[in-house]
């Protein structure tokens, strides 16, 4: 099976960075789109950085400057570094990835996501 495992959440200051991690574990051949997500409490989840499947980035506009998204294909990583957090970057941050695995009945492509990381920033 595919697992997503996310870390590097945790508890800053307003002005601080995080780098969050986003590990995925299988027999894994390949890994497409791939992206960050968040959601805080009482809000939808929302696209905060992604790589599309053409390979380019995608940032939503409140964490464009502040965020960077990377990948480390041979540790089949995607990472995002988040500077100068912000009180309303506070939520559950999550993964979602498009990946080509062996399962059982064979090899197929899916998206999968994380179990999500906490990341709180204080003012």
């Amino acid at each position: 099976q595919v697992q997503l495992v996310e870390s590097g959440g945790g508890l800053v200051q307003a002005g601080e960075s995080l780098r969050l991690s986003c590990a995925a574990s299988g027999r894994i051949y390949s890994i497409d789109d791939v992206g960050w997500y968040r959601q805080a409490p009482g809000k939808q989840r929302e696209l905060v950085a992604a790589f599309t499947s053409g390979g380019t980035t995608n940032y939503a506009d409140s964490v464009k400057g502040r965020f960077t998204i990377s990948r480390d294909s041979a540790k089949n990583t995607v990472y995002l570094q988040m500077n100068s957090l912000k009180p309303e970057d506070t939520a559950v941050y999550s993964c979602n990835a498009n990946v080509y695995a062996s399962l059982p009945g064979g090899r197929r492509w899916g998206y999968y996501w994380g179990q999500g990381t906490q990341v709180t920033v204080s003012s």
